[in-house]
């Protein structure tokens, strides 16, 4: 018998898109965070820790852009330098979310059985306490700082992706193709991974692009409380929390600006990710 060869099942792709500006702000602005961030060592005005006490709270000018706080340091610095921590601690989250969670839904949507049921219980579980919570309690236990925030939003994240690959794998395996290669004698597994999991990850992909926005404003909220990057290093929501005084003085820049930057950052993650969505899902923006 002749065996004709199977048509490799190809991944959806991203098409380029044109006429949409907020898609193109929002990837603009992403790129010039991670770049400010990256390179602010060396386009920095100022050392971030830099005390100034004879030019406490002054505002914009051609030698502070955007003004200093409480203590004379020059925001814009601060600024380049807790983009470091504000975008790599979402970072880290989600990659290691995706990463475990990948693992984990592939395994439920794959074999089914037991141990779906048993994963999708412990999934259960798990959404029943919110990211924050789980953060907060991790800070208690093992102490102020970033590494335990990011381990537990990582565990809290972990059943989102997880339930998002499972129930696109269970779709999948249904297909014609996988009966196909079943047919054909390829392994179960080998199916699962080089054939079946391609054709998930764009949509994953699109899911833990929104996720970063999500895990950027949980952790800036716990720097805001003190319970995240601690001072003198600068973050974003450390840097709200260091300007209650100065609010409370009718000085209200030097809390806005990284107030700003945080939302605008969380609205990029978002236009991107539901961008992405939709391009993957084949529906057209008007």
């Amino acid at each position: 018998m002749t065996t004709f060869p199977l048509t490799r099942a190809v991944p959806r792709h991203f098409r380029p898109r044109s006429g949409n500006p907020l898609f193109t702000a929002a990837i603009i602005l992403a790129m010039v965070m991670v770049i400010a961030a990256a390179a602010a060592t060396l386009i920095a005005p100022y050392d971030p820790d830099f005390v100034d006490l004879g030019n406490v709270l002054s505002a914009p000018s051609p030698a502070h852009w955007l003004g200093t706080d409480a203590v004379g340091r020059d925001t814009l610095s601060r600024m380049m330098f807790g983009a470091r921590t504000a975008l790599l601690g979402p970072l880290l989250v989600v990659l290691l979310s995706t990463a475990l969670g990948i693992g984990f839904g592939l395994l439920a949507g794959w074999f089914g059985g037991w141990i779906d049921a048993v994963l999708c219980r412990v999934f259960d579980l798990l959404f029943a306490f919110p990211a924050l919570l789980l953060a907060i309690l991790a800070v208690a236990i093992f102490g102020k700082g970033l590494t335990a925030p990011v381990a537990a939003m990582t565990i809290a994240y972990i059943p989102y992706v997880a339930r998002l690959v499972r129930s696109l794998v269970v779709s999948e395996r249904g297909r014609p193709y996988v009966t196909a290669y079943r047919v054909q004698g390829f392994a179960g597994c080998w199916i699962a991974v080089k054939r079946v999991l391609p054709n998930v990850m764009p949509t994953v992909g699109a899911q833990s692009t929104l996720n970063f926005g999500y895990v950027l404003a949980d952790l800036a909220s716990l720097s805001f409380l003190g319970l995240g990057v601690q001072p003198p290093a600068a973050d974003w929501g450390a840097m709200i929390n260091d300007s209650r005084g100065a609010l409370m003085s009718g000085q209200s820049l030097p809390a806005l600006v990284p107030a700003i930057a945080v939302v605008l950052v969380v609205i990029a993650m978002n236009i991107i990710g539901e961008n992405l969505s939709d391009r993957i899902g084949g529906r057209r923006q008007p």
